[in-house]
């Protein structure tokens, strides 16, 4: 080993045989590496799903407004996907603005769109026909849409590469906790006033942590006042980093698994540096496409669940409200499991677990066909399907980290998201004309096949080696 030498008091620069550079003027040993990025996290956390909350007391009201405005299935089931059209509409439009304005979005613009969020869930409880209804609902879609991206970009830029699923994980987790909470919430709210009521409860904590948005999170975290030096460099994910006892780690790089590579068609593929390539790449329309499988499940579960809990197992307001909480209370734990083993166990792979949520999902939804009228059962069975469901899912947000820059994973999350939400959009409204034609047999052999399509569509693609910035290009 060489070395280059140099005097203390010169500040120069010494380097090992490995090339990693330090300089002599560097931080100090034991300074200390802050946490904000995780202060980042729980406002996201916190925002995603008051965000998610907000589009799934819909599905709480919907048997109240089917009987006030005589609303039939299939028309139900338009008003529910009208909100996932609109939020797919503008996943791939707002994508390309992240990537043009670059850090610049992540402080006012998240902001306006939370806000913009909550007006249109407190304009829900002031409609006065079906007309608005559908418009708030797309309204709310084309708020909503933006934060999507909007939170995936933060923690791209706020985590380095060995942390991010773990920070997806607990974000999608996030989502499933707001339709957690609503059945609970909204049955006392109805209880205590009535179904307009939901709406103008929710609106407010959205605009209230929009407030604190702007007040803790700057566009990136070299802006960051709370935000020490150690832990930018630690965030920007460089060669190396100095831990506070003065060691030298080195970045996370994906450890070889010969046998789950092989079935996971693991492999070095060219990093999607550009518009073009991110558009020309299956690898981002397959996941998007599989992502569209699930969230059509996810979407199903959220709106129509509770009607066939009220109409066909004839479940009280109090057996309802936990029953339709109960693939909710899975999920959360599928999210952040998923994240967690998706990080430290498989090495930052993402397709092992979408395959085996896709797979689960589709055992879980075939035990529903003609389940017994017991809560024990239902529960379970909801939980688990749950839990299958969404411990794939914080790979879909993640999976285009390892293939895009920084630069163009807004555009590359944006497809699939946008192709995602659209495909998401069309289960709702299917299963209004399956309700109205055949019964609920229908609907759950329908979620079967759509689990079944997702992990076809999973094994179609590859799983990017990461680390080193990906430099092989076949």
């Amino acid at each position: 080993m060489s070395y280059g030498h140099a005097a203390l008091d010169g500040g120069l620069a010494m380097s090992n045989a490995d090339g990693i550079i330090a300089s002599s003027t560097a931080e100090p040993i034991a300074e200390k590496r802050t946490k904000h990025r995780w202060v980042v996290m729980g406002l996201i956390f916190c925002i995603w799903a008051i965000a998610c909350a907000d589009r799934a007391n819909f599905g709480i009201a919907l048997p109240y407004l089917k009987k006030e405005y005589h609303i039939t299935n299939t028309e139900a089931g338009l008003i529910v996907s009208l909100f996932s059209f609109a939020y797919g509409f503008v996943q791939i439009p707002v994508g390309l603005l992240f990537k043009r304005l670059g850090e610049k979005t992540t402080g006012f613009l998240f902001a306006v769109f939370m806000i913009l969020t909550s007006v249109f869930t407190g304009l829900m409880g002031t409609t006065s026909s079906v007309f608005l209804l559908m418009a708030y609902r797309v309204g709310l879609g084309l708020s909503e849409g933006p934060l999507g991206i909007g939170c995936t970009n933060v923690i791209n830029r706020w985590f380095p590469a060995q942390e991010k699923g773990t920070a997806t994980g607990l974000w999608i987790a996030a989502s499933k906790l707001g339709p957690l909470i609503v059945p609970s919430v909204c049955l006392i709210v109805i209880h205590l006033w009535g179904w307009r009521e939901i709406f103008y409860v929710f609106a407010v904590p959205g605009i209230l942590l929009a407030v604190v948005w702007m007040l803790v999170v700057t566009n990136s975290p070299g802006e960051n006042r709370f935000c020490s030096p150690a832990e930018r460099r630690y965030i920007a994910d460089e060669t190396t980093v100095r831990s506070s006892a003065g060691q030298t780690l080195a970045r996370a790089q994906m450890t070889p698994m010969p046998r789950l590579d092989a079935i996971n068609r693991t492999k070095h593929v060219p990093q999607l540096d550009t518009i073009r390539k991110v558009f020309g790449s299956w690898n981002i329309f397959g996941i998007a496409l599989g992502y569209g499988c699930m969230i059509g499940i996810s979407n199903i579960f959220i709106s129509w669940i509770p009607t066939y809990l009220i109409t066909v197992k004839g479940f009280a307001s109090v057996k309802m409200g936990f029953l339709a909480s109960a693939p909710f209370i899975g999920a959360v734990a599928g999210n952040m499991l998923g994240g967690i083993i998706s990080d430290r166990l498989l090495g930052g792979r993402r397709k092992p677990m979408m395959m085996v949520g896709a797979l689960g999902t589709m055992i879980m939804t075939f035990l529903l066909i003609d389940a017994p009228d017991s809560v024990g059962f239902l529960g379970a069975a909801l939980i688990l399907a749950g839990l299958m469901l969404g411990i794939g899912f914080a790979g879909y947000s993640a999976y285009p980290m390892g293939l895009a820059t920084k630069a163009t994973y807004p555009t590359a999350f944006g497809i699939v998201n946008s192709v995602g939400q659209i495909g998401g959009a069309c289960a709702p409204l299917a299963v209004g004309f399956l309700l109205d034609s055949y019964s609920w047999t229908a609907v759950f052999l329908y979620m079967v096949g759509t689990a079944l399509l997702c992990f076809l569509l999973l094994v179609s693609v590859v799983e990017p080696v990461t680390g080193e910035n990906n430099r092989s290009t076949k």
